[in-house]
């Protein structure tokens, strides 16, 4: 299928409206590795023990929906540069905005905070493994975008890796967050988002290795 979708992409061009099939090659693998980066949560951390009352604070949900945002935009661009000679055309910036947000409002919570306070806000109690365990947990996620990316025949072997880096990274942060006890917008500012940056990063770099067709 893979040589079928790249003379059907060549004839009728990169943007062109994928049909139901074409999704569930991309949502299936999907499934499989939140599933399994879920079960991986559990097995090595568990959920946090106050994970109820977490769930009625508003800074659980921020951070949450942080990572859910980029999780849905590294989604769309895992599926949209799968294709020969694809671009991310508007993706780009809309991976910006949310982190570029997130920054604000960590900003204006360090400012509002009393100067001896700021440090914890941003350092909290785990920052020596909330990067590292986002990266773990990414792993299972990053290998099924990979194998859904494969099966399109891409040529920007690069951007594709990366892009699965990115949406890797963000789904674990976003599973994470029912472990970290850290509420803090300039913690998830700093750490989430150098976990996430990591993983955008190892995709890129071994994109080219194993996208090759």
């Amino acid at each position: 299928m893979k040589t079928d979708d790249l003379i059907d992409m060549l004839a009728r061009g990169p943007d062109v409206r994928v049909d139901a099939h074409r999704w569930r090659r991309f949502l299936v693998p999907a499934l499989l590795g939140l599933a399994a980066c879920v079960l991986l949560m559990q097995l090595l951390l568990g959920t946090r023990h106050d994970i109820g009352r977490a769930l009625l604070l508003p800074a659980f949900w921020i951070k949450f929906c942080f990572a859910l945002v980029l999780s849905v935009v590294g989604a769309f661009a895992v599926r949209k540069v799968s294709a020969p000679g694809a671009k991310l055309g508007g993706l780009a910036p809309m991976v910006g905005l949310p982190i570029v947000a997130l920054w604000g409002l960590a900003a204006w919570v360090l400012w509002q905070a009393p100067p001896d306070a700021r440090a914890a806000l941003v350092w909290g109690q785990t920052w020596r493994v909330c990067t590292v365990l986002i990266v773990v947990l990414a792993v299972p996620v990053f290998i099924a975008a990979l194998v859904a990316i494969k099966k399109r025949a891409p040529t920007r072997l690069r951007t594709a890796g990366a892009a699965a880096g990115l949406a890797s990274g963000a789904t674990a942060a976003m599973v994470y967050c029912f472990h970290c006890p850290e509420m803090s917008p300039a913690f998830v500012g700093v750490w989430y988002v150098l976990g996430i940056a990591a993983m955008t990063l190892v995709g890129a770099l071994i994109g080219p290795k194993v996208l090759s067709w």
